[in-house]
């Protein structure tokens, strides 16, 4: 019996294999959408309540908000958990999105220990960079448009984000999480559903 490596594909076929592992990954991703939409909501909450205990509250530990994220961290690790005891079917474009994130995950915490010794005023403008990177990477990958079209917006962001205070800055930072994360998260949790209907 001849194995799929041993096979030489037309253009047609090539291009099929190649829509069936996108439409797998998506199918796998929408699945998945949760980790959007809990690193999503868990950055608005923080974003928001930042802005809150700073300008509303005049709370000057106003950066409690961010403990917000352990209790993320903790969740994204059980839904980790959840998945490797399933079997998957991997996909390269599965295994790149994968690599992509780790990553970026990795470029926020060192970008945190950055932040932390030349002052967090910065820290804005280069996490809505790393939001906008994600998010067109992986609206790209996945022919996800409204990925594609949050990220590329942060991207834009970004720009103006340097221009504005602070504070503003945290309402723009959880605009673009909305539009990059929260949004498209929603769209393909509902995908999923549809689906599995």
């Amino acid at each position: 019996m001849m194995s799929t490596s041993d096979k030489d594909f037309s253009p047609a076929e090539s291009l099929q294999l190649i829509r069936s592992m996108i439409e797998t990954t998506k199918t796998s991703i929408s699945d998945k959408s949760h980790f959007f939409l809990l690193w999503g909501w868990a950055t608005l909450v923080g974003c928001l309540l930042q802005y809150y205990l700073s300008v509303i509250a005049n709370y000057p530990r106003h950066y409690y908000a961010w403990f917000v994220t352990p209790v993320a961290l903790l969740l994204h690790f059980i839904f980790i958990h959840k998945y490797k005891k399933e079997d998957r079917v991997k996909t390269f474009i599965g295994e790149a999105m994968g690599f992509i994130w780790f990553i970026i995950g990795i470029s926020y915490l060192a970008l945190a220990i950055v932040f932390s010794k030349i002052g967090w005023q910065y820290c804005f403008p280069f996490y809505i960079l790393l939001y906008g990177i994600g998010t067109y990477i992986s609206g790209s990958l996945l022919k996800c448009k409204p990925m594609k079209i949050g990220g590329g917006i942060c991207l834009v962001l970004v720009a103006i984000a340097p221009f504005l205070h602070y504070s503003l800055q945290m309402l723009l930072a959880a605009f673009a999480i909305l539009i990059s994360y929260i949004i498209p998260g929603h769209l393909l949790r509902n995908q999923y559903r549809k689906q599995k209907i």
